[in-house]
C-alpha cells in the first residue's frame, strides 16, 4: 500500500471517529435528542453558513462518486456515498480516495 493510500485511510478513520465522538458527548448529555442537534444546525448564521458548506460539498462528492465510479467501473467505491451520508464528508471523502487509488483491473 502507497504512503498516500494509507494517508487516506488514516484520514478516513479519524474523520469517522473524531466528529462521531462530538455527536455522542452531544447526544449523551442532551438525553438523546437528535432533534435538539438538528435544530442547531441553523442556530446562527455562522452555524448555518457551515451546514450549508457541509450540504454542498456532500452533494458534490456524491455527484462525483456516481460519475467517476460509472466511468472507472470500480463499482465497490460507491461504498463511500452512505460512508458520507450517514457518517459525514470527512469519513466519505478520504474513504472515496482510498478506494479510487487502489489498483482495479
Amino acid at each position: 500500500m502507497s504512503r498516500l493510500r494509507l494517508t487516506y485511510l488514516v484520514l478516513a478513520v479519524i474523520g469517522a471517529l473524531w466528529p462521531m465522538w462530538y455527536f455522542l458527548a452531544y447526544l449523551r448529555g442532551e438525553g438523546g435528542s437528535l432533534p435538539g442537534m438538528i435544530a442547531l444546525w441553523t442556530a446562527n448564521d455562522a452555524v448555518t453558513g457551515l451546514t450549508l458548506d457541509l450540504l454542498i460539498s456532500a452533494t458534490a462528492l456524491i455527484l462525483w462518486c456516481l460519475a467517476e465510479t460509472r466511468v472507472r467501473r470500480n463499482w465497490v467505491a460507491l461504498v463511500a456515498i452512505p460512508a458520507t451520508l450517514f457518517v459525514g464528508v470527512s469519513f466519505g471523502l478520504p474513504l472515496y480516495l482510498f478506494l479510487r487509488t487502489r489498483p482495479v483491473g
